[in-house]
């Protein structure tokens, strides 16, 4: 039942009420004499008449609106209990959710599994650095890296576009590096967030699903967007493997260019 209809039956019971205590008190300040001429105290009739008058008000323009609405909400109640949040489907997903949570403790002690291989103390430290998962560790690998790949040669040892090629190609390698172990950093913390968001899934309340539900989604986003980023490391690797191969082609052609000109300079001094 709507607002202004219980509005206006409290309005029709106020005013009964008020006009039975209207003339329940203008019968009490009538003279005791006036009112023993009628045999009967006539306050008591008249109060009993009122009494019985919001009696049948009550049963009638009350008591059957409120059956009705509280049927009205039984019935609502008993829908979302049996078809918008039925228990059974309720306690399966959380049994659900249990067992998943005791995947994502196999898959955390699978994603541990130490995996480093090195025997010898420089690529040791080396493999330290890029599968420890640690941003913090990124400075080492610079170090590590030119400890055991070298630095590039100096001028005297090689032309400039060989050491053009080497600097460009352990800077892509450093960088591939670096972005494995974000990566790496990255996978632990959507660990950790698909087990937190898991433990809510336990124990929330039917309504809040749609809150969690956003909240794996935007994680799903940021999940999309590490790959991605993955995805173009691979991709500037890639790229680089194929510059450094055009650039051998192209310092190949120079360099048999240059011998085929020194050739034909000791050639040309031969025949002289």
């Amino acid at each position: 039942m709507s607002r202004p209809t219980l509005f206006g039956l409290w309005k029709l019971l106020r005013s009964v009420m008020v006009a039975v205590c209207g003339l329940a008190i203008v019968v009490g300040l009538l003279p005791s004499k006036a009112r023993s001429q009628l045999g009967l105290d006539p306050c008591c009739a008249i109060m009993s008449a009122g009494l019985n008058s919001i009696s049948g008000l009550l049963r009638g323009a009350v008591a059957l609106p409120l059956g009705s609405i509280q049927q009205n909400q039984q019935q609502s109640a008993n829908f979302e209990q049996q078809v918008v949040f039925p228990l059974p489907a309720i306690t399966q997903a959380r049994n659900m959710a249990l067992q998943f949570q005791s995947q994502f403790v196999q898959m955390r002690q699978l994603f541990q599994l130490p995996i480093s291989s090195a025997t010898l103390r420089t690529p040791q430290l080396l493999e330290q650095s890029l599968l420890s998962g640690n941003p913090g560790a990124m400075p080492q690998i610079t170090s590590s890296y030119s400890a055991l790949y070298g630095t590039v040669m100096p001028p005297a040892n090689a032309p400039q576009p060989v050491r053009n090629m080497v600097d460009m190609t352990d800077a892509e390698a450093q960088a591939a590096m670096k972005k494995a172990v974000e990566i790496d950093a990255l996978a632990n913390l959507e660990l950790q967030a698909a087990e937190q968001i898991n433990q809510q899934l336990q124990t929330a309340a039917p309504g809040s699903s749609t809150i969690l539900e956003a909240e794996t989604a935007a994680w799903l986003v940021r999940a999309n967007a590490y790959t991605q980023s993955a995805m173009a490391e691979l991709v500037r690797v890639r790229s680089i493997e194929l510059a450094n191969s055009s650039d051998q082609v192209k310092f190949s052609a120079s360099h048999t260019a240059a011998l085929q000109s020194t050739g034909n300079q000791v050639l040309q001094q031969g025949v002289r």
